[in-house]
């Protein structure tokens, strides 16, 4: 869905892609005690305030899915990495907290 400027998919939409074994990238851009209290396995800490030097880090070509608390940071993550040249970014909608709700391996906090 684009209807805030930029892509994004549901927690649902994250677990159907993990489980039937595609690889986006993970782009968790929330601050460094967050992601050591809950995260999504294999996600990379990128915080939001760090991405822009970071930048090169980052694949532009690769399908990138970017998460935060509750969808707000990573809306702007999003739409500064579509401005910046990627090809396939999206927003975790709802954040970690949404999908949490459905991958109870993820803790809420």
């Amino acid at each position: 869905m684009q209807e805030f400027g930029y892509k994004s998919l549901t927690p649902r939409e994250l677990v159907q892609k993990l489980g039937g074994g595609e690889a986006p990238v993970l782009l968790d851009v929330r601050e460094p005690w967050e992601y050591e209290r809950a995260r999504i396995w294999g996600s990379q800490l990128v915080p939001l305030a760090d991405l822009p030097e970071r930048l090169h880090e980052l694949d532009p070509e690769a399908e990138t899915v970017v998460i935060c608390h509750h969808g707000l940071r990573s809306a702007h993550a999003t739409r500064f990495l579509d401005h910046s040249g990627f090809q396939s970014v999206y927003n975790l909608e709802g954040g970690l907290d949404a999908y949490a709700a459905v991958d109870d391996s993820v803790p809420r906090y």
